[in-house]
């Protein structure tokens, strides 16, 4: 495994889309480490445009993920990577084999994208998720960042 107290340690959010559920875990993991050498990044198995459901939930914790693009998870591969997170099923299912001692961790969560109803009713999805990261987030951080 990489030393946990390495000067950089590279996690990778990997979603399918990486439209909703890893783009809102890159930025809640980039805004509660910010200083502790982590380099977080976001990907997905058939990325998507990152959702505005996402942009406006993570806006309403005064973090902006506007800017960040989603990518595909092939571009990770060999880059150094420490930890790979997968935030859903399906990614978790075709998500490719990272070279070297690559920590796994597995954390599924609903897709907020796929929510029918109205806006009220979709924007309350994207919050219950984005807070259900936030607190998955926040007590890996607690922990040590454990494999």
């Amino acid at each position: 495994m990489p030393d946990p107290g390495s000067a950089r340690r590279k996690v990778l959010f990997l979603c399918t889309g990486n439209s909703c559920r890893s783009q809102m875990a890159e930025g809640l993991l980039r805004s509660m480490a910010d200083g502790t050498g982590i380099e977080v990044c976001s990907a997905g198995t058939d990325p998507q445009d990152v959702h505005p459901g996402a942009i406006v939930a993570m806006q309403e914790l005064g973090i902006d993920i506007s800017q960040q693009r989603s990518e595909h998870v092939d571009a990770y591969v060999g880059a150094g990577v420490h930890t790979v997170v997968t935030v859903c099923d399906r990614a978790a299912s075709s998500c490719p084999t990272f070279p070297g001692p690559v920590r796994r961790l597995y954390w599924n969560y609903e897709d907020p994208a796929a929510t029918r109803g109205t806006e009220a009713e979709r924007m309350t999805v994207f919050r219950q998720v984005r807070d259900d990261i936030a607190r998955d987030v926040r007590a890996w951080l607690d922990a040590g960042c454990p494999a």
